[in-house]
C-alpha cells in the first residue's frame, strides 16, 4: 500500500501556498537539504503549480552547493554545519537565479546520527525564506530524536509555515 503523498501535515500548508501564490501571481523556488525533495513535490502536486513554481533543488551534498548554490572550496572549509546564515545564503542565491517572489530553504539534521553541537542534533533544522524585502530565518529543534523520514517531514512543515508566515506578514525580518 502506498504512503499518503503529499504527507498529511503538509498537505494543507502547501495548498494553502498554492492558493495565495496564484492570487497573487507571485513565484517560488526551493533550495531543500535534508526534506530531500518533499517540499519541492508537494507544492507540485497542487494542480496550477506551474503557475507559480520556478524550480527546486535538493543541495544534499557540499558538491551539489559548488555546482548549483555559488559554494567555493573556502565555503566549504569553513562549513560547520547547518546555520541561519547557510540557509538565508542559499535562498538568496536561488531566489536571485530563478527571479522568483520567494525561496525556501532549510537544512538540517534528520538523523538517525547526528553530532555534538545543536545544528547536528537529530531535529535540528535551520530555515530561510527570501524575498525582495529580506530574508528571515529560523531555527526549530522538532524534539521527534533520530527519527529520519518524521524529521524530513518535520523540516517540510516548518519550512512551509514560515513562509505562509511571511506571505502574511506574520515573520519579522
Amino acid at each position: 500500500m502506498a504512503s499518503e503523498f503529499p504527507p498529511a501535515s503538509v498537505k494543507p500548508l502547501s495548498e494553502e501556498i498554492a492558493t495565495l501564490l496564484k492570487e497573487r501571481k507571485e513565484t517560488i523556488s526551493i533550495a531543500e537539504t535534508a526534506a530531500g525533495g518533499i517540499i519541492s513535490a508537494s507544492l507540485l502536486s497542487t494542480p496550477g503549480a506551474s503557475g507559480f513554481y520556478k524550480g527546486g533543488l535538493t543541495l544534499y551534498t557540499l558538491e551539489s552547493r559548488i555546482a548549483f548554490a555559488g559554494w567555493t572550496q573556502e565555503t566549504i572549509k569553513n562549513y560547520k554545519g547547518p546555520t541561519p546564515e547557510i540557509v538565508s545564503g542559499l535562498a538568496d542565491n536561488v531566489r536571485k537565479t530563478l527571479d522568483s517572489s520567494y525561496t525556501i530553504c532549510e537544512s538540517g539534521t534528520a538523523g538517525p546520527t547526528g553530532g555534538s553541537t545543536r545544528n547536528r542534533t537529530p531535529g535540528y533544522v535551520a530555515l530561510a525564506v527570501s524575498t525582495d524585502q529580506g530574508t528571515y530565518t529560523k531555527e526549530v529543534e522538532t524534539g521527534l530524536g533520530g527519527d529520519r523520514e518524521k524529521n524530513m517531514v518535520a523540516f517540510a512543515v516548518e519550512s512551509l509555515k514560515l513562509l505562509r508566515d511571511v506571505m502574511k506578514g506574520d515573520a519579522k525580518l
